[in-house]
């Protein structure tokens, strides 16, 4: 018989959750303490322990702590807030075979409580012989794993790099979905990839998709796929994005940008954890992971009525914030370097370095379009240098007519000690352009660098560019091409 203790303190829950799980085939017991569940353990066999985090008596991480050292061979399953989840994820590394989020839904308590019965030989029957104590697999050897990282993630010096690289080891082995937030720009994608590829799901697919470019009527086919014939157009059939991703992750960028419509039918899916291809009446099973990334606030969308809340708690499983590249301090540098590896490898060339001064207008510069835009002014630089060294001349005018004071000559070193001059602003940068009087230039400069500030404005958002310049997506990108700026 596989039996459960329930160790929640509010008592109508542990009842509640006692006779659900009695009506699924377990044998239940509760207690409404941290020193009740202890006893109850003691006068009894369980093979699994779901303790609230909180309890009046004690916390989550105690009873972990007691439950693992007394009774080995018990799993725990830890019941939580949302607003202790990091928590909750620092137990599983302790020991704690999973968590689960208030408010309790059925579906979710059986499904992660029958994975913990099926899934892990250490719950075993009271009566069949012991084995091994739940523990995650990398507790029960000595060898440590190294972390893979995506080609294009530069695993950096500062202090943001670090904590990043950290929360990436920590959440990659589970199957938690995860909301990457930053701006745009900041590498949310080589951080799904890098997730995706120290997972259990490292041999399964990684399927992108950029939801900021789906119009509200394609949105639902490139999902879940369509059959030939299902809808005018529909020449061929399509699988789906869903469906290419079974059994590896799903990264959805720009989500925000979802229509409502498509968010409820986005909604059953991950709920139901089967897609169905439009036309069809055959429903596939879904084992994927998602990944969702955004430089919207989700949250401020909620209030708005712009994204739905049983969507955005869905996926906010864990969370997982970019910093901007100007807050990385001499991580700039070290992304610079990477770049000119692959720039030289693109073109055939072997520039060596940076001047001085470049250094220094990188550790100032604000890089509005964070990674993305230092990548393409690395390449441009490289493509333009003269000699095997990068100079001020090399860069867009707009970063070689930046106008910077340094407090001493060697302000590269003076910025790990973080004693740099702020940044100037857009509004900063002096006119040092001779006159044009080629009317159709003015005009290309004007349009350019209206189109240079208004991407900053909204943090290189191109979806809201686009609307505020009333041009379309596919123009603004032509037109960013244009000016070498992807």
């Amino acid at each position: 018989m596989k039996r459960i203790l329930i160790i929640d303190d509010e008592v109508n829950v542990a009842l509640l959750l006692s006779k659900f799980l009695t009506r699924n085939g377990f044998d239940v017991s509760t207690a409404s303490s941290g020193m009740g569940g202890m006893e109850a353990l003691k006068n009894g066999e369980y093979q699994l322990v779901l303790c609230d985090f909180r309890l009046e008596d004690t916390d989550g991480r105690e009873m972990l702590r007691n439950i693992k050292i007394q009774y080995p061979k018990t799993g725990v399953i830890i019941i939580t807030g949302y607003s202790d989840i990091k928590m909750a994820v620092e137990l599983i590394k302790m020991g704690a075979y999973d968590y689960i989020t208030k408010p309790l839904y059925p579906d979710e308590i059986l499904n992660t409580i029958n994975k913990a019965f099926e899934t892990h030989h250490a719950l075993v029957e009271i009566d069949e012989e012991p084995q091994a104590a739940i523990i995650p697999e990398k507790a029960k050897t000595n060898t440590v794993k190294k972390t893979v990282f995506a080609a294009e993630f530069v695993t950096g010096t500062s202090r943001a790099s670090k904590e990043l690289a950290r929360q990436i080891e920590l959440v990659a082995p589970t199957n938690y979905s995860v909301i990457i937030l930053g701006e745009s720009g900041t590498g949310k994608e080589s951080v799904a990839k890098s997730i995706h590829l120290n997972s259990p799901r490292h041999n399964q697919p990684f399927i992108a998709m950029d939801c900021g470019s789906l119009t509200k009527e394609l949105a639902a086919s490139e999902f879940f796929g369509h059959e030939k014939g299902s809808f005018t157009g529909a020449l061929y059939t399509k699988i789906g994005h869903f469906e290419m991703a079974n059994g590896g992750t799903l990264f959805l960028d720009e989500v925000g940008n979802l229509s409502y419509e498509i968010q409820a039918a986005l909604l059953r899916t991950v709920q139901e954890r089967k897609v169905k291809r439009i036309g069809s009446t055959k429903e596939i099973d879904l084992d994927v992971r998602i990944i969702i990334a955004t430089n919207e606030n989700l949250q401020e969308g909620i209030q708005k009525g712009r994204f739905r809340e049983d969507l955005y708690h869905r996926f906010n499983e864990f969370s997982i914030y970019m910093p901007p590249l100007r807050e990385r301090g001499h991580d700039i540098i070290l992304l610079a370097e990477h770049f000119l590896k692959i720039a030289n490898q693109e073109l055939g060339r072997s520039v060596e370095s940076f001047s001085q001064e470049v250094v220094d207008c990188f550790m100032n510069y604000r890089w509005q379009g964070n990674i993305r835009e230092l990548k393409n002014v690395i390449r441009r630089a490289a493509l333009l240098a003269e000699g095997n060294e990068i100079t001020l001349k090399a860069l867009p005018l707009e970063m070689s007519t930046y106008k910077l004071s340094y407090e001493a000559p060697n302000h590269y070193a003076q910025h790990q000690h973080q004693h740099h001059q702020p940044t100037p602003h857009a509004a900063d940068i002096p006119e040092v352009k001779e006159p044009r009087h080629d009317l159709k230039n003015a005009a290309l400069e004007a349009e350019y660098e209206t189109i240079i500030r208004v991407l900053r404005e909204v943090n290189f958002n191109k979806t809201k560019a686009a609307e505020i310049l009333n041009i379309d997506r596919k123009t603004l990108y032509n037109k960013m091409k244009a000016i070498n700026l992807k």
